[in-house]
């Protein structure tokens, strides 16, 4: 995507950008009733109050129609994966062993490299839930939600927002995976290892008719498998960049034909609608046009912020992906590092890349590990528990979920991580 010419903007106006990401995170909890029907309005105000600023104060629209230009792609590439995998369903016959768990997350770490992570947790919660139905715990949410939500999309731009909005901004596709590889197979082998510690205890403590259940033969049927090809079609878009909007239109064709092609019962199986699609539309418009500012601010003023190490990078990026949206945190702390190396002539990410790619690594892994710190640091970690809490299954609060298992769990993971590559 081509570079736009940057207005230094006043500071102020990164104010409406905080004030939606703190709506975002709390107003969920504060008053849920009125921001479930009134999040359209405050996420289009505030981002049409900003979109003015540029357009009648710094006579700039060029720059926020550049990043309308990103939403699109955003929203186009999350919505059509979204529906693509609704139109899947997974039916499972029989009880899960520790094992089969294991191989089970494995197996959704990788997907939500294809399917990104929402798509493969709305794909997959429902058959997890329902093959360890006899002795469902806390811990098969929370690590669901570590490995397949969030940790496990971390090797395509595919795999979660933050990603892809680093591609549409120059970062090579494949260079994710050849850069971020170790610090995932770390991750997700750890987590995975000290999930299988946990669940093996629990099912020796089963009793020995849900033993035997959960060792007898598991039975999969797979429906809606013609959407592969949309699947396909997808991936194909993805690397086309020429004309423009051609990849958008091909992933809203790959939408639309899967939708109008699987069966009502799949669809009904799955529980699909459309309402999580439309809250990340709404929000996403508002999130795109008000953090313009702060990305311009950062990028022009880097130096002044003071962070300076990757390793500082890391922590940064991945403390506000916990409390904030992981996407605007990305970009914010990109537009940071490539505002740090500015002198040198760094003015993109794929010049970021090639003068010091340590720093994108950091910000890389960072937004997308960190966002399984919270609820609310990923889309798909609230949609997980609500499916989860509809099935009448054991899931924590939003601070229980902190204390009892990010903190002694996740973290400890993350550090070991910044000390091998970042420190």
């Amino acid at each position: 995507m081509e570079t736009v010419h940057i207005v230094q903007p006043n500071p102020l106006w990164i104010a409406p950008f905080v004030a939606l990401l703190l709506s975002i995170a709390l107003m969920p909890f504060i008053a849920p009733h009125w921001w479930h029907r009134r999040y359209p309005w405050v996420a289009v105000a505030l981002g049409a109050l900003t979109a003015g600023y540029y357009v009648f104060g710094l006579h700039n629209g060029v720059r926020m129609l550049h990043s309308l230009q990103e939403y699109v792609s955003f929203i186009a590439l999350i919505g059509s994966l979204f529906i693509v995998s609704g139109g899947i369903h997974i039916n499972v016959r029989g009880e899960s062993t520790p094992m089969a768990n294991v191989l089970y997350l494995l197996a959704g770490a990788l997907l939500a490299n294809v399917l990104g992570t929402t798509g493969a947790s709305m794909l997959l919660i429902r058959p997890f839930l329902r093959t360890n139905k006899y002795r469902l715990t806390t811990y098969h949410i929370v690590f669901f939600i570590f490995i397949v939500s969030n940790v496990g999309g971390c090797l395509t731009p595919l795999g979660d927002p933050p990603l892809f909005l680093g591609y549409l901004r120059g970062v090579p596709f494949f260079w994710v995976a050849e850069k971020c590889w170790p610090m995932w197979a770390f991750a997700v082998g750890t987590l995975l290892a000290v999930f299988w510690v946990i669940d093996y205890r629990n099912f020796l403590r089963a009793p020995r008719a849900v033993r035997a259940k959960e060792t007898a033969r598991e039975e999969w049927r797979f429906d809606g498998m013609h959407n592969v090809f949309f699947l396909l079609l997808i991936l194909v878009a993805v690397f086309i960049q020429q004309p423009p909007f051609l990849r958008e239109a091909l992933m809203v064709i790959a939408a639309v034909g899967s939708y109008f092609t699987t069966k009502k019962p799949v669809h009904e199986a799955n529980d699909f609608n459309f309402a999580p699609l439309k809250e990340v539309a709404f929000l996403f418009v508002g999130i795109f046009a008000t953090m313009v500012p702060a990305l311009d601010w950062l990028e022009l003023n880097a130096r002044q912020v003071g962070i300076q190490t990757a390793g500082q990078f890391y922590w940064g990026t991945g403390m506000l992906s916990g409390v904030l949206d992981n996407a605007p945190t990305y970009l914010c702390f990109l537009s940071a590092a490539i505002g740090l190396f500015g002198d040198s002539g760094v003015t993109t990410p794929a010049q970021l890349v090639a003068a010091n790619h340590l720093y994108l690594v950091a910000i890389s892994v960072a937004s997308v590990f960190f966002g399984a710190c919270t609820y609310i640091g990923n889309g798909p970690n609230f949609m997980v528990k609500s499916i989860a809490d509809h099935a009448a299954a054991k899931t924590p609060s939003f601070f229980g979920y902190v204390f009892r298992y990010v903190v002694p769990i996740l973290l400890p993971v993350y550090a070991v991580v910044w000390w091998i590559w970042f420190r």
